[in-house]
């Protein structure tokens, strides 16, 4: 089970991750694609790489396929737009 609700169309993603997830969820991963990563709302979620420190999410983050990362829970929810290149 997914730590988000997902809603697709094509290769872009709408991704929300709602207030009371569990922080354990969010869990170090890689992805086999590139991705691009937009809020859609303003956060104070963070966004970190491996051997790196957190960042704001609120501009856009651009993850190299196969690049360790993770997300780090904030206030409220988070909506973000999630842009496979495949």
């Amino acid at each position: 089970m997914k730590p988000y609700t997902e809603q697709n169309v094509d290769n872009v993603s709408i991704r929300t991750f709602t207030a009371d997830t569990d922080e354990m969820e969010l869990i170090w991963h890689r992805d086999a694609e590139d991705r691009l990563v937009e809020t859609v709302e303003t956060t104070d979620w963070q966004f970190q790489f491996d051997n790196a420190l957190p960042i704001d999410m609120n501009t856009p983050i651009f993850i190299p396929k196969e690049t360790i990362h993770r997300v780090i829970k904030g206030t409220g929810d988070l909506k973000i737009k999630v842009t496979k290149y495949l």
